[in-house]
Parts: structure tokens; sequence; C-alpha cells
């Protein structure tokens, strides 16, 4: 059975919002609740970006049976992978073994705020020598480690859980593809392709978890739920190799400035039609993914959303 999991989506929730949202998803019934790592939201309109490891923490001391993960953490820039080791462990601790390490290798976006964005063949050398610190701390081993863009002089990570705290990599293509099978347990991806699920099990991840995301808007209005995927989601369609160079919201506005209604709701189901969800779903499943999480577009509606999904949507997705 594929595990169903709720996007803590901080760009669009604020803190104590976020950690309501999550006990409540979990008493509905998800299995996982995954959270978006951001400094800025993608669009003005989401208007929401809390830091993602403190709101972590409290989920993890509210909640005591969903699995958490970040979706996903960047360790190059805004964070040194130590410390990123140093905090997964600590929410290891706090949610008694529940927590999955999620890294990718980021967007301007998030990391330009201590920094010029590296450019894109240094950020994935980066990515290699962040995932090298940090697989050793989770495993409890003193580290010295010196490379072209870190070092660590001396670490080791004092509170961890009973059991290392698992990585999953975000993969696009071969490369990372093999520095997921590599260095983590699982792999990320937000595209229903098989395609890179094959690349993984390819390069030696066979058997390991496989984390995607779906996102739809739930609403009794389908016209409503369409201009609020066009007002906060819009970014979406531009495709990671554009995502990850802007520098901030204004530029996410410029960019989708002419992207139509009809072209963001083409690939966000929209509205009551529980069918139509149940299909965005099943695409991961058919590709081969053992975890997915649906993110519900729009802050405001999340309440009625995880009523709806305990009462129509969960069952649905149980029989998958």
């Amino acid at each position: 059975m594929v595990s169903v999991g709720y996007t803590l989506m901080c760009e669009q929730t604020g803190p104590k919002q976020l950690v309501d949202h999550a006990v409540r998803a979990e008493a509905a019934g998800f299995d996982q609740l995954v959270m978006s790592d951001h400094y800025y939201p993608w669009l003005d309109a989401q208007g929401h970006s809390p830091y993602a490891w403190s709101v972590l923490g409290a989920v993890a001391h509210a909640t005591s049976r969903a699995e958490l993960m970040s979706f996903v953490t960047c360790p190059i820039r805004r964070y040194h992978p130590a410390v990123v080791a140093q905090k997964a462990s600590t929410i290891g601790v706090l949610s008694d073994g529940r927590f999955t390490l999620g890294l990718g290798a980021g967007e301007n976006l998030n990391e330009h705020v201590v920094g010029g964005w590296p450019h894109v063949q240094q950020r994935h050398e980066m990515f290699s020598e962040a995932l090298q610190i940090i697989r050793p701390l989770l495993n409890g081993e003193t580290l010295t480690f010196s490379g072209n863009h870190f070092d660590v002089p001396d670490a080791f990570v004092w509170d961890r859980p009973e059991r290392p705290v698992p990585m999953a990599v975000a993969a696009s293509g071969p490369s990372s593809a093999a520095l997921a099978a590599e260095y983590a347990d699982g792999i990320v991806a937000t595209e229903p392709d098989s395609r890179i699920i094959q690349l993984y099990d390819d390069a030696g991840g066979a058997g390991q978890p496989r984390y995607g995301q779906v996102a739809i808007c739930y609403g009794p209005d389908e016209a409503e739920c369409r201009k609020i995927v066009h007002d906060q989601f819009r970014w979406f369609g531009n495709g990671w190799k554009v995502n990850a160079d802007l520098p901030d919201p204004d530029a996410f506005a410029a960019a989708t400035q002419f992207v139509r209604e009809e072209d963001v709701a083409d690939g966000v189901p929209c509205g009551p039609d529980v069918d139509r969800h149940v299909e965005a779903f099943r695409a991961f499943v058919d590709a081969g993914f053992t975890h997915v999480a649906i993110v519900q577009v729009g802050g405001d509606s999340q309440p009625m959303f995880l009523d709806w999904a305990q009462e129509q949507l969960l069952p649905r997705l149980r029989e998958l």
C-alpha cells in the first residue's frame, strides 16, 4: 500500500496554523507529514514563509504517529551541511525516529539571502560534498572533511535517535539519481516519471522508498479553485531549470504573467470531483512511487480539505 502524505506548505501558511494542520492531518489518517523549507514564498499571494525547522520541532512534539520529512532542504548555502546533520538528528530524537531528511540542490529564491547563487555545475559539486558530510554525521561518526567547497575540521553529532535519520535525495536525471543511490535511503521527485525511478533502481536504489508529491485544489466551487491555483501556484509549470534560478517573488510574478488560468488548471485538478484528484495521485502510484504527499493549494482551505480527505479522499486512495 502506498503511503499517503500531507504537505505542510510553509509558503502559504503561518507557523501556528501549520502545527494545527499537522495535528488535524494525523487525526484524519494521513501516514506522513512533509514540510517545505523556504525563505520566501514563490509568489506574494501565498503570503508566508516561517522557518521550517522550528515548525518541524513543534510538529514532532505535537504528533505521535505520522512520519515526518523535510521536502526538501538545501544543504549548500543557507545551511552548512554539518548543521543540517545536527538539526535533522534533533528532529529525529524529538519525533522518536519518525523523521526522514529530504535533501535537494535548492533554488536561488531561498539561498541567495546569504550570498550569490552558484552556477549549476558548482551547485552539483557542492551538493555532492554536502552528502558526503551529512551521511557519516547522521550515522554517529566523528568527521573531518576537506573539500573544494566545504571544510569540517572536526564534527560529531551528540544527540541522535536510536536509528540514524534516513536521507532521501531529490533527483531529476542520471547524475542526481546516482547520488541518491550512493548516499541516501530514498529518492524524491515531483513528477510522476517512471524514468527517474528506473535510473535510481539501475544505480543501486532498487527496493528503497520513492517519494513523490502531487498538487490539487479541492473545493466545492471549481471556478474558485481555478482562480486560487492561478493566483498562488502558476509558478509550478515553469520547470525546475527556471524555478531554480529566479531570485524572488517579483521575478516569479514576471515569469508567469502570461500564464492563463486554464493553463494551470490543466496541470492541477480543481474542484469537488474526487475522481480527478484520485487520478492525479494514481499517476505517481503507476510510475512506481511508494510515498506520495498531497499539496492542497490555498492556505485558507486546509481545514475544509482535511475534513473532506478523511471522509472521501483517503478511503479511495487506500484502494489503489
